[in-house]
């Protein structure tokens, strides 16, 4: 950094890694959306009905229920395609959105201005109009962390994972080696080699693997959000 700064004259901006968030909905939410818009030649026009809900399994599932050809069956997976736009920038942070179930029930089309992407832009604003109304969250990593080390540390091990919203699963004491199994979010385990040599002398070590997503909790979610949003407006000035 300061050969950057010194023999390139490129001013850095440093921070912590970008924690890859994701976001998902809490609870089942319909949408009615119709696409219209009328220019000097053909126009677009599509109309999408259905519902959006959790989905635990699979990052996306798309439904069609759609009965009597209200929606023509060429157009279908171009609603398929838009739902999947709309997921890959959710509307909280700009990260993915993942855990949904699109529901399409009913639609209409025009039999001249309907086209492949007027049902396309259809889908994606209908799954935006639902999003909010579906009680959306963010979603952070977990990471699985080992803690190895002399059992004389353990309490230091113990209280520097607890500082870091961790669970501790489970700790086995063996003479005088001890280990420390918890959940611990990503977002905290930044630095944490540096910490846990401190505490313990150098003597303990630690691993760490990704796990799983869990919602952020409320208070923290409204701080990410504040961040992420100082952050891109930071990169559109540059």
């Amino acid at each position: 950094l300061e050969r950057m700064k010194r023999e390139f004259k490129a001013p850095v901006e440093t921070g912590p890694p970008q924690v890859a968030y994701r976001e998902t909905i809490t609870r089942r939410a319909s949408f009615d959306y119709t696409h219209k818009k009328q220019t000097g030649g053909a126009g677009q026009y599509g109309r999408v009905i259905g519902y959006i809900e959790p989905l635990k399994d699979r990052s996306y599932e798309f439904i069609d229920q759609v009965k009597g050809g209200k929606i023509p069956r060429e157009f279908i997976p171009s609603c398929d395609k838009g739902f999947r736009q709309a997921m890959a920038r959710g509307i909280l942070t700009g990260f993915p959105v993942t855990g949904v179930k699109v529901v399409l029930t009913d639609g209409q089309d025009h039999p001249v201005d309907s086209s492949d992407l007027a049902f396309q832009t259809a889908a994606r604003e209908a799954f935006r109009q639902a999003y909010l109304r579906a009680n959306p969250v963010i979603l952070e990593p977990i990471m699985k962390v080992s803690v190895e080390g002399p059992s004389e540390f353990i309490g230091n091990i113990f209280a520097s994972l607890n500082q870091r919203r961790g669970i501790i699963i489970s700790s086995l004491e063996d003479g005088q080696f001890a280990r420390v199994d918890a959940e611990v979010p990503l977002s905290e385990m930044f630095g944490y080699s540096t910490t846990l040599r401190s505490l313990t002398q150098g003597k303990a070590s630690f691993t760490m693997e990704f796990l799983k997503y869990e919602p952020v909790p409320a208070p923290l979610s409204e701080k990410i959000k504040a961040e992420l949003a100082e952050k891109k407006k930071k990169a559109d000035v540059a």
